[in-house]
């Protein structure tokens, strides 16, 4: 197989949609997740669990409510884009050309990467703060993207999805995830059915960076 260095990983890590139904090696599958448990985490608890769906009745299971939360997503979305420039409009509906089918093929994909966590087990320093809190997610998605990181590298397609996250209960019950346990994400890996990866486009960096305080330019 041929290497990739970790730069020119990150800058090509695609949301590859389109996956083809071939197998996935069991040797392949051990090293994504291993890649995955190198993550760090806040003192070092690991408070993750991934579950790998191969079965074909789990995973058709997981694609209906896939689907469902798909079609409600992507309906809103292209009631957004109803109005936006000819440019934008054009780039979404690829965006979502390829969601559609990822969400009418879901339950194919090779392999489902679904990440547990357990809030018990995490130090959530902001959860009294007046805001959504985000912190427990410092513990969990840096493996999510420790494993999109280590597809790239062997050649897999791959995307970072929370739909399912809107149906726990079900999704619990199909994978018999016991509490306290939550959903984080779900990842379908698979053998690109098209390019796959490639260039990906981003804000500059000058836009998401401050240097010091918030509005001091970062050097170019």
């Amino acid at each position: 197989m041929e290497q990739i260095g970790l730069y020119d990983a990150m800058k090509t890590l695609r949301a590859v949609r389109r996956l083809r139904p071939d197998p996935i090696p069991d040797e392949v599958l051990h090293r994504i997740m291993e890649a995955a448990s190198w993550a760090p985490t806040g003192g070092n608890v690991q408070p993750w669990r991934a579950i790998v769906v191969r079965d074909a009745t789990p995973k058709l299971r997981l694609g209906k409510l896939y689907l469902d939360g798909w079609n409600a997503y992507s309906a809103g979305h292209r009631a957004q884009l109803a109005d936006a420039p000819e440019a934008i409009q054009a780039s979404q509906s690829r965006m979502l050309d390829a969601g559609d089918y990822l969400g009418a093929h879901f339950g194919e994909s090779p392999a489902v990467i679904l990440f547990c966590f357990n809030p018990k087990l995490m130090a959530i320093t902001d959860a009294s703060l007046d805001r959504i809190s985000v912190v427990g997610g410092a513990s969990i998605y840096t493996a999510v993207e420790n494993l999109l990181l280590a597809c790239r590298a062997e050649g897999l397609g791959c995307t970072l999805t929370t739909l399912l996250c809107g149906y726990e209960d079900q999704v619990r019950e199909i994978l018999e995830i016991p509490e306290p346990w939550g959903t984080a994400c779900a990842v379908p890996v698979g053998y690109p059915l098209r390019g796959g990866h490639g260039k990906i486009s981003r804000r500059p960096v000058e836009k998401l960076a401050f240097l010091d305080h918030w509005g001091n330019p970062f050097p170019s």
